[in-house]
């Protein structure tokens, strides 16, 4: 499902092109929250009259088709919906090009306890500045990936990550217990582990504890601000990050190559050609 607020109606032809974040991060590690905190912050966070500035949408709206045959085995908790397989890759590269391009687009609705796509049914999304794009396996794909002008990994502890996920599916999905032990033993970490844990390294911004790390947050939507005030495409050719981030994280230490937000310290920082490479919720 995606959000956002009031945006005036601008021609298509004087339009920039959206910028693009990807956040990535295991099952229910807090991607979701991290993105509303950002609209929370900003301000923004209603749509009004169909037209947006910053929007949000998550990759659980790109599950694939499934077949009687597999929706028997999901039903069962027997289906991999962890699998980078189980998502339609092409409908996600083709909504996120147009969602760059600047055009209105229609996002599937996915309906988790039927495992099946919605019929007729979609959230029409309009030109926006800056979109969040959500998901476990959002940087898995190269293809995928390289349409992000900025990514984002949220990283939280396992065990905070399960119990998120045990009370999210049986209490808004009408799961046993049992059932979702069974799929997150069978499917969910070993998927994590194989698939979602590897893309950390692509990730520009690594931000641990989610939601509640507010200085990482903070950092971020001063970039977004940035952005929204004109200068999007100059920030793009320069660094790819807001000058104030960009100096925040300079001024930080040096660890594993990796651009890790944790709280009171900015932590690693390095430059590669032009741009800063600084190191689902699923069923």
């Amino acid at each position: 499902m995606s959000v956002g607020i009031a945006h005036p109606v601008v021609d298509s032809k004087s339009r920039r092109r959206t910028f693009i974040i990807g956040v990535a991060g295991g099952t229910s590690s807090g991607k979701t929250s991290v993105c509303q905190k950002i609209l929370e912050l900003l301000g923004e966070s209603f749509a009004v009259n169909g037209s947006r500035k910053v929007a949000i949408i998550s990759q659980d709206n790109f599950y694939k088709e499934l077949s009687d045959d597999e929706v028997s085995l999901a039903h069962k908790s027997q289906y991999n919906f962890d699998h980078p397989d189980a998502f339609d890759t092409a409908l996600m590269k083709k909504t996120i090009l147009d969602t760059a391009n600047g055009k209105t687009i229609k996002i599937p609705e996915y309906d988790f306890k039927t495992h099946s796509r919605k019929k007729d049914v979609f959230e029409e999304l309009h030109p926006c500045d800056v979109v969040l794009f959500e998901g476990i396996l959002v940087f898995y794909h190269k293809e995928i990936r390289d349409l992000f002008n900025m990514k984002l990994f949220v990283d939280s502890d396992a065990d905070t990550r399960l119990s998120r996920r045990v009370l999210r599916d049986t209490s808004e999905r009408a799961r046993s217990l049992e059932s979702v032990l069974q799929q997150y033993t069978t499917f969910v970490k070993p998927a994590f582990e194989e698939f979602c844990l590897p893309t950390k390294k692509y990730a520009d911004v690594i931000i641990p504890r989610g939601a509640e790390n507010f200085v990482a947050i903070n950092l971020i939507v001063q970039h977004i601000r940035d952005i929204l005030n004109g200068d999007i495409m100059k920030k793009c050719q320069s660094s790819g990050l807001s000058p104030k981030l960009r100096n925040g994280l300079e001024n930080g230490a040096h660890q594993n190559g990796d651009h890790v937000l944790n709280g009171g310290d900015l932590k690693g920082f390095r430059k590669k050609g032009s741009i800063s490479d600084l190191a689902a919720r699923p069923h």
